[in-house]
């Protein structure tokens, strides 16, 4: 995924870039970037040493968009399903006053609640490793 933006500031090899929002960065799960009212900024390797005040071309891998979105997206589902069956097939018959399909239910949405925080802590990780960071790929105009 590609961007035209400005760079707003640098902050080491870091540059914070702002570029104009679209209907998709509602619902994208890549989380590189911070909404604004004006559109929205990102923090972006400065590979190529930008400047402030300069337009610039900044590259969002692939991995890392479809990556986010299978942590963000599936895992969770993977949890919900999986808290089920366990539930249903292990421990149903360790809780006979409650029906089965009651405790498939509660340790469904264990898990499910269990994978947000597993995912939240894995973001925060993440966002810290510069391979998962948005790049400035090529200066347009100064």
């Amino acid at each position: 995924m590609e961007e035209i933006g400005i760079v707003k500031s640098i902050d080491g090899p870091f540059a914070k870039v702002a570029v104009q929002k679209k209907s998709i960065c509602e619902q994208c799960t890549a989380g590189t970037c911070y909404l604004t009212d004006e559109g929205a900024e990102l923090d972006a390797l400065n590979e190529v040493k930008a400047q402030v005040g300069q337009r610039v071309k900044v590259v969002i891998r692939p991995y890392t968009y479809l990556k986010g979105s299978l942590l963000v997206y599936g895992v969770p589902t993977l949890a919900l399903v999986v808290g089920a069956v366990v539930g249903k097939e292990f421990f149903a018959d360790s809780f006979k006053s409650i029906d089965s399909d009651l405790v498939s239910a509660i340790f469904a949405f264990g898990a499910f609640a269990l994978s947000f925080i597993i995912v939240k802590i894995w973001s925060s990780r993440a966002e810290k490793k510069i391979q998962y960071k948005p790049v400035i790929e090529e200066i347009l105009t100064d």
